[in-house]
């Protein structure tokens, strides 16, 4: 039940562009920075996919068409019904961010952690939630414009621009995998470092941008408790409808942990990035929020989950 290193990373992330937030030059700088390591970090995950991932995916498809609609129709349509049960608990910035939330791909590294963990299915899980990334690349922007319509000013611009920055690096990475394959299965920690450090350097932007616009003015702590409560509300449904699902369509205990662990998640490995490119300066900082807030509730939450199945009588 710790709180992940990394968020409270984030989180001095978050009071430091707070206290200092960057601006002019500097903004312009940071943003540019920014920009390069995001299409360098798509560029790597391209390069450290196997080609086996893509066939298996394919091969298993019934598991992953659960598992992408759990992730791109089942947390979407509680968004949806969330925000139209109740749309003034928020603030609009702040509905985005979850309705941005529900559109996002699953994680990779922690829904393979926990269902390993758990003893469940762990080639499904590294197939899944790989396939959920590369699919999540192409869907989220068109999936986010759809959620949020012109509230966002999401346009086929950003989608291009979505294309041109994530997509098209990763595609070069993966047809260098031959070349590059060997260096980055050396070089984990490493790559680890630069996808970690692109999250910390793309909130830092974002939150600047957002701060000269009067973030903290804008969100009180009572949104935030709000967010809080929503985040918790829809983890609790995906992962109750995600082991019910299972259940009901007969899937072997196993496979029931790799769907459960890979179907509830959301990354923010990918969120942050898109969040940067799909939104305004004045936005994404607040769209980012419940981003934040939704990783740490989901890591406290399947860590308590897989212990309880990993502690299960053996079959």
């Amino acid at each position: 039940m710790k709180i992940d290193p990394f968020i409270l990373i984030i989180l001095a992330t978050v009071a430091l562009a707070s206290l200092f937030p960057a601006s002019g030059v500097g903004a312009q700088i940071v943003d540019v920075v920014t920009t390069v390591a995001i299409s360098l970090l798509f560029f790597l995950h391209g390069v450290r996919l196997k080609r086996e991932t893509l066939v298996s995916a394919v091969s298993d498809w019934k598991v992953h068409v659960l598992i992408l609609s759990l992730t791109f129709v089942l947390f979407p349509l509680i968004g949806v019904g969330l925000h139209l049960a109740i749309p003034r608990a928020l603030t609009p910035e702040l509905w985005m961010g979850i309705l941005f939330l529900c559109a996002l791909p699953s994680t990779v590294q922690s829904a393979i952690a926990f269902t390993s963990i758990a003893r469940g299915n762990v080639a499904v899980a590294v197939c899944a939630a790989a396939f959920s990334n590369l699919f999540g690349v192409v869907v989220t922007p068109l999936l986010a414009g759809l959620l949020l319509g012109t509230q966002a000013g999401i346009s086929l611009d950003q989608v291009g621009r979505i294309a041109v920055q994530l997509l098209l690096p990763f595609v070069a990475g993966h047809l260098l995998r031959p070349l590059l394959g060997g260096w980055a299965e050396r070089n984990r920690k490493l790559l680890t470092f630069t996808d970690r450090g692109t999250i910390v350097l793309a909130v830092f932007s974002s939150f600047s941008a957002a701060i000269v616009e009067g973030l903290w003015q804008k969100v009180p702590l009572v949104q935030l408790a709000v967010v809080l409560a929503l985040a918790l509300l829809i983890l609790a449904l995906v992962l109750l409808g995600s082991a019910w699902l299972s259940r009901a369509l007969g899937y072997s205990k196993a496979d029931e942990i790799a769907i459960v662990f890979v179907g509830s998640k959301k990354s923010l490995a990918s969120g942050v990035p898109m969040a940067k490119i799909l939104f305004t300066p004045a936005v994404a900082g607040a769209v980012i929020l419940p981003i934040m807030i939704f990783h740490q509730a989901q890591l406290m939450a399947c860590a308590t989950i897989a212990r309880r199945y990993a502690a299960r009588d053996g079959e």
